[in-house]
């Protein structure tokens, strides 16, 4: 007896992916789908059609009959975690455009960690034997992250392609362990800029061009193209693609995605996607009560706007009171079992835990409908360095010389790639925030409290590191901690601005060329050891300067920044900046005693810089920190770790 598989109302336009699927499998010629027709195609391959695609168009019906497999042939089937013992007897896919991947969308306030939150699910479900993909969405006007202050917007992460993009997709990649591309975040200028061409083209037929639809399903149509993508290594697309919305419910500039997602979710139908609210319940601290006024107000503005949500992921400073979760049920129109908690831990790398203790995994996946395609999360890795990190005996302080020390989240890749390495070690690690410009002269004399301490922090550090920037404050402080790092044979990791910081100290008190300067900040410099990039542009600042991953060979076989690769020939790292060092000083500087282990493959760009005399002094032009993750750190920061036993 056969088995029907029925298809109502999917998408538009999609009888040429149907033909093609069907012809792909080998058995079926192209054939159009008019309503009610019957197409015969293979066992295996009704499935493959049930849960991979949305191929029929809107309102169209058509019953799918298995035909008798040919001999010696082998069907194309999906990958065995899609494929249940037996196809369904009726599979009803309402308006599903792209059922694979599956959707699960994480929406908040802002400042709730929703970041956190998102790559937490992804790490579930990844552990749950699915593939994931990620998606950030920023509702600002920016075309992409990359002119934003870091004391506004936090650091900005590059990615591979050389997309500047949101410190959340960063999040993504190290817990994940994945490469994302600069289209997995969105932004309202990068939507805007793709309709506006489109308008220009004439690609809307001279409709009033609006919000609604033609922003909105720019917004849809964006997702759908990008979670196609695959971006963990593998072929094919992701099972699960996890979306963050950033900003807060209500602002105005986010209404154009709740109202795109809202219709997304009506398309691609219930079981294909998930919504996973995570709201603040405060606890008053005069009575100890928590609070759900502002988690009611907040699914209650949600839910107007045309979204509901299928979990509920409550921050708070401790676990939410059983009368609490019940209320918030009563309330918010949630299962109490889809009701969790993240509260206060002392690292994020605890909130993937709390999650699956919690069987948040076990909500998202039947709210995808996938509870049959995921096996139970294995978390043994992550609980695994979990405890190292919290048994770790020995402690070693990293001074971090820079100008955005009051907002932590400027440096956050760096502190996680620090993390890494302290772990990889066995060392805790502790973080000694020194501003810059209290080294300098000029506080010693306005005020000399905050110079003392700021010099007894840097002098009691194990090692010294010397972050990326912009602009000339703190220039001053970053050569002095140079120097004393260089002269005392301290540890010491200078990155981007940091490797040029080192250059310019060892020109002035080497070379004792006190002049010598970068013309970022002395454009008359009479010795310019750091100079701007002649491909550069002066002009426009976003997306102009030399960004993304290049390949740096090492021109030294035996330094310590090739042993520390593995004795490799090249790396491949993440680049942003401006200037370099200038190709004309190089062998000056070589002759003093300052070896340029590293170039690029026209051997005229420096890219890493060491001093043989010194046991770590390591700049490199490049961003290592980018591409560190849990339990792969990378090889610099493990090297000034190693040199501080």
């Amino acid at each position: 007896m056969h088995e029907n598989i029925r298809l109502e109302q999917i998408g538009t336009q999609r009888k040429k992916e149907v033909c093609a699927l069907l012809n792909g499998g080998g058995y079926a010629e192209k054939v159009a789908v008019p309503a009610g027709q019957v197409l015969p195609i293979p066992p295996g391959i009704s499935l493959l059609l049930s849960l991979s695609h949305n191929l029929i168009d809107s309102h169209h019906h058509c019953n799918i009959r298995p035909l008798p497999r040919p001999p010696d042939a082998v069907p194309s089937l999906p990958s065995s975690r899609n494929c249940p013992s037996h196809p369904p007897r009726s599979v009803l896919l309402a308006a599903a455009v792209l059922p694979v991947p599956h959707f699960a969308v994480a929406i908040s306030n802002c400042g709730l960690g929703k970041g956190v939150t998102a790559s937490s699910i992804g790490v579930l479900l990844k552990a749950c034997g699915l593939r994931v993909t990620s998606i950030k969405i920023d509702p600002y006007l920016n075309t992409d992250a990359g002119t934003m202050s870091p004391f506004e917007h936090g650091e900005v992460f590059v990615l591979d392609d050389g997309g500047e993009v949101d410190l959340d997709l960063g999040n993504y990649e190290r817990f994940l362990d994945i490469k994302l591309t600069r289209d997995n975040n969105i932004t309202t200028g990068k939507i805007y800029q793709a309709v506006f061409d489109k308008e220009r083209k004439g690609d809307y037929l001279g409709k009033t061009v609006q919000v609604v639809p033609h922003i909105t399903n720019g917004i849809q149509e964006w997702i759908e193209r990008v979670a196609m993508v695959p971006v963990d290594g593998e072929e094919g697309p992701a099972d699960v693609c996890v979306i963050e919305l950033g900003g807060t419910i209500g602002d105005i500039e986010s209404m154009q995605y709740i109202e795109a997602l809202g219709q997304f979710s009506y398309r691609v139908g219930t079981g294909n996607f998930c919504l996973v609210h995570v709201s603040l319940v405060p606890v008053l601290n005069v009575v100890g009560e928590q609070k759900t006024k502002p988690t009611q107000h907040s699914v209650r503005e949600l839910r107007g706007l045309g979204l509901t949500p299928n979990i509920l992921a409550c921050r708070s400073t401790k676990v939410l009171d059983e009368n609490v979760k019940a209320k918030l049920a009563q309330f918010c129109h949630v299962p109490e079992e889809n009701i969790v908690t993240l509260f206060d831990v002392p690292n994020i790398w605890h909130i993937p835990l709390l999650l699956r203790d919690q069987n948040a995994h076990e909500a998202i996946l039947k709210g995808l409908n996938l509870l049959g395609a995921a096996r139970k999360p294995d978390l043994t890795d992550w609980i695994n360095k979990t405890k190292i990190y919290e048994t770790m005996p020995e402690t070693v302080k990293i001074a971090m010389v820079g100008k955005y020390t009051g907002l932590s989240d400027s440096y956050l890749s760096v502190l996680k790639a620090l993390l890494h390495a302290s772990v990889a070690c066995r060392r805790k690690l502790s973080v000694e925030w020194v501003a810059a410009g209290d080294l300098e002269d000029v506080t010693a004399k306005e005020t000399p409290d905050v110079h003392k301490s700021a010099w007894d922090l840097l002098k009691g550090a194990d090692g010294i590191l010397v972050p990326g920037g912009f602009g000339d404050r703190g220039v001053q402080g970053k050569l002095l901690a140079a120097k004393y790092a260089r002269e005392n044979k301290v540890p010491f990791l200078g990155i981007c601005l940091g490797m040029q910081i080192a250059v310019i100290e060892f020109a002035q008190s080497v070379l004792g060329l006190q002049d010598a300067n970068s013309t970022e900040f002395d454009a008359k410099s009479p010795h310019p050891c750091v100079i701007f990039m002649p491909e550069g542009s002066k002009t426009h600042m976003g997306g102009t300067m030399r960004l993304g991953s290049r390949r740096t060979y090492f021109k030294v076989n035996d330094c310590k920044s090739a042993k520390l690769y593995g004795d490799v020939s090249f790396v491949d790292e993440r680049h942003r900046h401006r200037y370099e060092v200038n190709p004309e000083m190089v062998a000056q500087l070589e002759n003093a005693g300052l070896s340029f282990v590293g170039r690029d493959e026209t051997g005229q760009r420096m890219e890493i810089i060491e001093l043989p005399s010194h046991p770590y002094f390591v700049g490199v032009q490049f961003h290592p920190e980018f591409k560190s993750r849990p339990g792969k750190p990378s090889a610099t920061f493990l090297g000034i770790f190693l040199a501080t036993e």
